[in-house]
């Protein structure tokens, strides 16, 4: 009997690091490229944060999915490597790290394609994607599925892994939510405006830690959302080795990369593919 995608365990755990660099402030405006402090502080992500979360992860023993904009991979091409190296998963996010949303369907199509390049430049396997600001477009899984990638990671319908029909064949989705985003506890600019409020590291992993035990007892995944950029920070990643002991000592809680992950779902026969659509919108009620 084929065995279900938890394979048991009462919560799996997926780590996964958006390594997105300059990326997200050149894309809210090429200017910002001449802002020094803008740009140190997000080359701090791939050249700080990055090296001492793979030794994190190797002193702990954990697997991680890394997701990579092309831009980043292109312009630093040692770093994909250096990753898959240590035995972890590079993932597709973007070119340019533009929301697909913010795109017509052909710049989308262009952007994701042009990142599909930059790896296979790079000898760099494939098999997910993660939108950039999770802002996926009602294209975007057919484009995964055509381009033969398994999974995404960027909608919100569930707590578990599912699978989406598409015109191009299923996919799965490994779903996410803000709750388990850095961004949204660490973020902070004056100029690009990327956040407010910069939270304390034990406020941040004792809300982690709810979350996870909640989906121990629903049997969910704990789709965990980092950037080396926030929590490559001294403080917040000793917060974040505290929190992988505190799953690991759990007994219950198994650790996979997306991809592993994205295989045992289509292994397991009771998830069938979804079929999503739209929403009708009738302007006459939603006139905006």
């Amino acid at each position: 009997m084929t065995a279900p995608w938890h394979r048991g365990a009462n919560a799996v755990a997926t780590l996964t690091f958006d390594v997105d660099a300059e990326t997200p402030i050149l894309a809210a405006g090429h200017r910002f490229g001449a802002h020094m402090m803008a740009m140190s502080h997000q080359s701090y992500g791939p050249d700080v944060g990055v090296p001492r979360i793979l030794d994190l992860l190797d002193e702990l023993g954990v697997p991680a999915t890394f997701f990579v904009p092309g831009w980043v991979a292109e312009h630093r091409p040692g770093l994909a490597a250096s990753i898959v190296e240590r035995g972890h998963e590079v993932a597709h996010h973007s070119y340019s790290h533009r929301s697909p949303v913010a795109m017509t369907a052909a710049e989308e199509r262009a952007d994701f394609e042009r990142a599909l390049a930059v790896f296979a430049a790079q000898g760099i396997d494939i098999a997910g994607h993660r939108a950039a600001l999770w802002g996926a477009s009602w294209q975007t899984p057919r484009l995964i599925a055509e381009h033969g990638l398994r999974y995404d990671s960027s909608l919100m319908g569930d707590d578990r892994p599912y699978r989406l029909a598409t015109d191009a064949g299923p996919i799965v989705e490994l779903p996410v939510h803000w709750s388990l985003d850095d961004w949204e506890q660490y973020a902070y600019l004056p100029e690009p405006h990327i956040g407010s409020v910069i939270e304390s590291p034990v406020k941040v992993a004792e809300m982690w830690r709810a979350e996870l035990d909640g989906m121990r007892h629903y049997r969910c995944l704990f789709n965990l959302c980092v950037h080396p950029f926030l929590s490559g920070r001294p403080g917040r990643l000793l917060a974040l080795r505290g929190f992988i002991e505190y799953a690991l000592a759990c007994g219950d809680v198994h650790f996979a990369r997306c991809c592993d992950v994205a295989d045992a779902v289509c292994a397991d026969p009771a998830i069938e593919p979804r079929t999503v659509a739209p929403p009708f919108v009738d302007p006459a009620v939603y006139p905006v």
